[in-house]
């Protein structure tokens, strides 16, 4: 499939399509409600990481661009480089030590991206890659993320936060731990995250979810960031740059079984509303699974693309060891991919199987 969108014209019927810059530029667009709100709720990291992962892939993209003697110019105005460096950015904690993006951003451009040939070529979902080590190799820096901004007990400037993430201390000389304390003094794990240690202390679902970091339709703060970035997938449903196919699968998929479990009594799932608005579900779903590279090509297959990808997520949230799981199970549904669309072409006219 062309990582273009086509709008048909009239006879003789051809078309025109989008440019790839056009079509990077349009999701770039389409992330700024889920950007903003990340902002108002998780603080000036967001900020800071996008401008970080954004100078360290055109960077990267360039250097490797230049070893290959490649026209640089023409290569990075397609946009690809600056959108794996905005998704990752907003995937990774607001306050990751500024080494953890680089690492991140440099893995998914030259080794991810490049070293296969480039945009179209990559197996795998570049910015999910550079995630997935990032979160294998340094899981501590991975895992901390800050409670939203009103139940800190200490908030930080935009010049406080970029001194963080440089050094690991603030201006007032306090380091990433006692940034997270809430306003009683304790500290705070994701909704996620307390959700499964609170389930392993032999807590029941309904004494968790009266937890004050949880809201109606998800945890406190990430139900709006997901809210936004729904917002944002039917933007992008509307003007035609992503299909509804691979969406639809994965969020339909993860509630279909999430109420199942829930169904047979097993006080261990998180309910199915709150499951589709807590972690990075709706991000995920419309900004992560639909890379048109490296996900299914065909209607049918990317409806089982993400199925698969929302199986995969409460599999790993519901039995797995890590509290969300959309990397991982992107990542494995992109070893499906050339299996799925194998048996699900379209037949060819007048051709019999």
């Amino acid at each position: 499939m062309s990582v273009f969108s086509s709008i048909f014209k009239s006879s003789p019927h051809g078309a025109m399509g989008m440019t790839t810059n056009q079509v990077m530029r349009m999701v770039c667009y389409a992330t700024i409600p889920g950007f903003i709100t990340q902002l108002y709720f998780y603080g000036w990291g967001t900020l800071v990481q996008l401008v970080l992962c954004i100078g360290v892939a055109v960077l990267s993209e360039a250097i490797v661009l230049s070893l290959r003697e490649k026209r640089i110019r023409r290569t990075l105005s397609d946009g690809s480089a600056v959108l794996t460096g905005l998704l990752l950015a907003l995937s990774i904690p607001p306050l990751a030590p500024w080494w953890v993006s680089v690492i991140g951003v440099a893995f998914a451009i030259i080794i991810v991206k490049q070293l296969y040939g480039g945009l179209g070529f990559n197996l795998f979902n570049p910015a999910m890659a550079g995630y997935v080590v990032l979160l294998i190799s340094f899981p501590v820096a991975m895992t901390s993320w800050q409670p939203i901004q009103p139940m800190l007990m200490h908030t930080l400037s935009l010049a406080d936060t970029a001194y963080v993430i440089f050094t690991g201390y603030s201006i007032e000389g306090y380091n990433l731990q006692q940034l997270s304390m809430l306003v009683d003094g304790t500290t705070m794990a994701t909704p996620l995250d307390q959700f499964k240690t609170a389930l392993a202390q032999q807590q029941t679902v309904s004494e968790i979810l009266s937890l004050p970091i949880y809201g109606e339709y998800g945890g406190i703060g990430s139900q709006w960031v997901n809210a936004a970035y729904l917002l944002g997938g039917l933007f992008l449903l509307q003007r035609g740059i992503i299909r509804w196919h691979i969406p639809l699968g994965m969020i339909a998929s993860l509630f279909v079984l999430t109420v199942i479990a829930s169904a047979t009594g097993a006080d261990t799932t998180y309910p199915p509303v709150q499951q589709l608005f807590t972690g990075a579900v709706m991000f995920g779903a419309f900004f992560i699974a639909t890379d048109p590279v490296s996900a299914s090509t065909t209607p049918k297959g990317r409806i089982i693309f993400g199925a698969l990808i929302g199986a995969l997520i409460f599999m790993i949230r519901q039995w797995g060891g890590y509290p969300d799981g959309i990397a991982f199970a992107v990542l494995l549904a992109n070893m499906c991919v050339p299996l799925i669309d194998h048996y699900t072409q379209p037949k060819v006219y007048g051709h019999k199987r």
